[in-house]
């Protein structure tokens, strides 16, 4: 993959991550965001996409998870408050080198399940284009996955920008092939072909057996490249890797 400073003559071309961060608490039971950060370091990535992130709206940086690691990287952020624990937001974060024009976080909460969110962040991609991110981190239940995957599909459709291109990307919770997974891989292409990347198992960290991490997009974008970031402090950073791919937008 290529570096950020080889990709900044080509405004149109990016790289995205997602990964579920899982609090910060690695292998070693620890809660250590500097150490997520010097993952994403390793990643590059000009797009993160965070899930299972704690004390969004916290004052200190120490408990605000987000704002500590922003800061490491020197990227702005947005977050998507899907509940309260011990008191301070908690939900999915979207980190970016890009200027962001807007924001919004859809409920996709089945009824009295865990509430889920679909965090929307609207980007700049080069003086004219524009980028729509939509981070999800789907429910772990199996009537709940059903409800949301269509529930998403209507706010992909009556909350995005046509004119503008969508990535869709998290954590799907579908240990198989399921419904949601379908209907995203029907509307949009997928960053996950088993020709080019066979499947990309990134749970659980140290010996990812699952594929629970997905990227879909809109025909637009072109798909350069797409892996799993395997490092020795990824394995233990977090119980999930980070799921990176490249595009250009044409």
């Amino acid at each position: 993959m290529t570096s950020t400073s080889d990709r900044k003559f080509n405004v149109s071309s990016f790289r995205i991550a997602t990964y579920n961060i899982h609090k910060c608490i690695g292998m070693d039971r620890r809660a250590r965001p500097k150490r997520i950060a010097d993952v994403l370091k390793e990643v590059d990535a000009d797009i993160i996409a965070l899930q299972e992130v704690v004390g969004m709206d916290e004052a200190s940086r120490e408990h605000n998870h987000v704002h500590a690691i922003a800061d490491e990287l020197g990227m702005d952020f947005r977050i998507g408050e899907n509940r309260r624990i011990r008191g301070a937001a908690y939900g999915n974060a979207l980190l970016t080198h890009l200027p962001i024009l807007s924001q919004h976080n859809h409920d996709i909460t089945f009824k009295k399940s865990e509430p889920r969110g679909a965090l929307q962040v609207t980007t700049k991609l080069g003086a004219t284009s524009t980028l729509q991110i939509f981070n999800v981190h789907l429910g772990t239940g199996y009537f709940e996955r059903r409800y949301q995957g269509p529930r998403l599909i209507n706010v992909l459709s009556d909350h995005a920008d046509s004119t503008s291109p969508r990535i869709v990307l998290g954590d799907f919770n579908e240990w198989t092939r399921g419904r949601a997974s379908h209907l995203l891989a029907h509307h949009f292409e997928t960053a996950e072909p088993r020709s080019r990347a066979g499947r990309p198992r990134s749970y659980p960290g140290v010996i990812p057996l699952l594929h629970l991490d997905h990227i879909y997009y809109d025909t637009p974008l072109t798909l350069l490249n797409i892996a799993v970031h395997r490092s020795r402090l990824a394995l233990i950073a977090s119980d999930h890797l980070p799921l990176v791919a490249d595009f250009r937008l044409d």
